[in-house]
């Protein structure tokens, strides 16, 4: 094959990692199968910037079994492989051409994680060294990979992901039996949290992860309480939340059928229990509210503890968490919007960050003589105002 050929088969394969998320409101910027972006993902980053970025994987052959994946080792599909020096060179001439944010550089695991991650690296060391490269590089790291392996990643990145998979080494123990859930993927994580925090040797690099929802029996409750441990105690940047979908793990059924665009489907998890257990046939609504509450704990200053769950430990699919926080705590409300804080303001539904801060600035010089002095969108307004007094 040409590289443009093994390109098409890599990138698309490369769509199930969403630690660097593809992300934009816009459907008419979503990825696109064309000759002109047959590889280019628009994305937001960890770190805040955004833009266009290739997006790839070094290789599509893999040793691993994780059951979730349609690439792992026992399946049937078209293989193929980079060399370092023909994705770096191939990069470079498109980068001439059309300005991209960077490279999301991951590869199935080709015999061992340590060869995998050299391939991995040899690539990012071709762009830095010899091209002179100085952009943007977010590097995965292979489940397993030593220390000596990560250290020369973290070196030669913008930042770097390593899948958490699932909350725990019960739940990881169903999808995979040739790597080991405390050593390959827990160890490699808080070895990187160790080495990029601050006053470490590369506290600059962003560190990201993943969640594969669904595919076992794990609860949200499980999922986010790792999650919260993770941002406070790891000091990780950003989660990702990939749904486990109906046909991902059988490589029969087109690529253009599993894209991250896909409508909502039925569960079809690999254990029949977890629809009744989970109590959430519609994964991608799942997936969704997984996001919403990692989100409280980012950007609205939200705790583990404040979440709710149902009695299987699942969030509601029918309302939104921060709705629902505000409704078990009536006593709570109303909220001045003329004297409430900026943490007090974050708690009313309808208001986010940006909304709190304009509310905070306004009433510094403007009395506030109504809600409608805030010239906020209609549909906030009516979601707000019973939870709002002057």
């Amino acid at each position: 094959m040409d590289t443009a050929t093994k390109l098409d088969i890599l990138a698309r394969d490369a769509q199930y990692d969403l630690s660097c998320a593809c992300s934009t409101k816009r459907p008419q910027e979503h990825r696109k199968r064309t000759d002109s972006g047959s590889w280019l993902y628009p994305v937001t980053v960890a770190s805040g910037g955004s833009g266009i970025m290739l997006k790839t994987l070094l290789s599509n052959s893999c040793t691993n079994d994780c059951k979730y994946c349609p690439l792992r080792e026992d399946t049937d599909t078209r293989r193929t492989s980079l060399k370092p020096e023909e994705l770096a060179s191939f990069f470079m001439e498109f980068q001439s051409k059309r300005r991209l944010i960077g490279l999301f550089l991951s590869s199935g695991v080709i015999g061992s994680a340590d060869y995998t991650m050299d391939r991995l690296i040899a690539t990012a060391e071709i762009l830095r060294k010899q091209y002179r490269y100085r952009g943007y590089i977010h590097m995965k790291i292979i489940p397993g990979a030593s220390t000596d392996a990560i250290d020369k990643a973290l070196s030669l990145s913008s930042a770097v992901s390593l899948n958490i998979e699932t909350p725990g080494a019960s739940h990881f123990a169903k999808l995979s039996e040739s790597k080991h859930y405390d050593t390959d993927i827990i160890g490699g994580i808080k070895y990187l949290s160790a080495m990029t925090a601050k006053g470490s040797p590369f506290a600059k690099v962003t560190k990201t992860s993943q969640f594969i929802v669904g595919a076992s029996d794990e609860t949200d409750k499980e999922i986010l309480n790792y999650t919260w441990a993770m941002y406070r105690k790891l000091g990780y940047n950003r989660l990702y939340y990939s749904a486990y979908q109906s046909g991902l793990g059988d490589p029969r059924i087109p690529g253009e059928q599993l894209g991250l665009q896909a409508t909502p489907v039925t569960q079809a998890s690999l254990f029949p229990e977890i629809r009744t257990a989970a109590g959430n046939p519609q994964i991608l609504m799942r997936e969704h509210r997984l996001y919403q509450a990692d989100y409280l704990y980012r950007q609205y200053g939200f705790t583990f503890n404040d979440l709710l769950f149902d009695q299987t430990g699942n969030l509601d699919l029918s309302s939104d968490p921060k709705l629902l926080w505000a409704r078990h705590h009536p006593e709570f409300f109303p909220v001045s919007i003329s004297k409430a804080s900026k943490e007090d303001l974050l708690k009313v539904p309808g208001i986010g960050p940006i909304l709190a801060n304009r509310i905070v600035t306004y009433r510094k010089n403007t009395p506030i003589g109504s809600l409608e002095n805030l010239k906020m969108p209609r549909y906030l307004l009516e979601k707000a105002r019973e939870y709002l007094v002057r």
